[in-house]
């Protein structure tokens, strides 16, 4: 048993899970000052407020996963990713205290909101400048990082981060969709197409670019037989953002929430084509940084039991507090 493409496959489960569902409340962090009144901010906010933290859980496992499991990776990446990730994490940090005493304070409200937009934008712009370094590839020599502090930051790399922000605000207007009172409902339509088209013109420059940019890429997508094979993903691309649109003009809020996750999926897929069987891009594999199989067998054993009970307790708290938000109504 290939236990090292078992944990491959369980930590990009769990990072693809954690983008979608912190996505949407990073999407609405950075659509929070755009609100038309303190009440709409109190509704936006409080229809994350049962779920936010939890989200959070699934960044944790997916960075924990890879310390334990693959921590020649672990070791490799993180000095890469230093300045990105610091960044990112003083901007969940600020948002997390942002949410907490916006409700405490009459005064300084204007402060908070500010700075629950400013650690949304912060931490969503972080996580696709730490995709894009990524997918550009990471210098390694002698199973150790070998390029420059500010690798990180370059035309590839910010792109994929406002490529991010988009699709946030994207899955974020989705779901204000699913929660807001119908009166409100039809501003978030308009945000959610304008923004999806932004998203769509996004995937569509970065699925050129890197192709062009990396040979090996170019060669994983367009020589034979992979072409026949993979070129089904553009295919299910193109029909979900048909289907996506379809659903925002006819106001099926939850279809198109849905639709938004499916365009995730689909490219999290394309990641995974044009990187696998690099867990370093494109270095060494997920093989080459892989823990001893008794320690990935071991920790195997508590992934079985530990992560079916996370998926349960996340989805009984989303069943719990389905439904609209009603006005004056909220959890804080």
């Amino acid at each position: 048993m290939d236990y090292a493409l078992i944990w491959y496959a369980l930590i990009g489960l769990a990072v693809l899970i954690y983008v979608v569902l912190d996505g949407f409340d990073l999407g609405i962090g950075i659509l929070f000052l755009s609100a038309n009144d303190d009440e709409e901010r109190d509704m936006m906010m409080n229809s994350i407020a049962p779920v936010w933290d939890g989200n959070e859980t699934w960044l944790v496992l997916g960075g924990g996963g890879l310390f334990a499991v693959f921590p020649l990776a672990y070791a490799v990446i993180m000095p890469a990713l230093y300045a990105p990730l610091i960044l990112m994490l003083l901007g969940l940090i600020l948002r997390g205290v942002s949410f907490e005493y916006r409700f405490r304070t009459q005064r300084g409200k204007f402060l908070w909101d500010s700075a629950f937009f400013i650690g949304s934008l912060t931490a969503a712009l972080m996580q696709g400048i730490m995709l894009g370094t990524l997918l550009q590839g990471i210098e390694v020599s002698e199973r150790a990082y070998a390029g420059g502090w500010f690798d990180w930051l370059s035309p590839f790399s910010v792109f994929c981060g406002l490529a991010l922000v988009c699709a946030y605000i994207l899955l974020g207007s989705c779901w204000l969709l699913i929660k807001l009172p119908e009166e409100l409902m039809g501003r978030y339509y308009v945000v959610a197409r304008r923004w999806g088209l932004a998203m769509v013109t996004c995937i569509f420059i970065a699925s050129l670019w890197l192709p062009l940019s990396q040979n090996i890429v170019f060669e994983r997508w367009f020589s034979l037989p992979n072409s026949l094979l993979f070129f089904i993903l553009p295919i299910i691309a193109a029909a979900l953002i048909w289907q996506l649109f379809k659903a925002l003009l006819d106001h099926k809020a939850v279809r198109a929430y849905v639709l938004a996750i499916g365009l995730f999926l689909v490219s999290a897929m394309g990641f995974g084509v044009s990187t696998f069987p690099y867990l370093v891009p494109f270095a060494l594999t997920y093989q080459d940084v892989a823990a001893p199989d008794k320690s990935l067998a071991f920790l195997l054993t508590g992934a079985v039991v530990l992560l079916p009970l996370i998926i349960a307790y996340t989805a009984y708290s989303y069943w719990v507090f389905r439904g609209k938000m009603k006005r004056g109504e909220g959890y804080h």
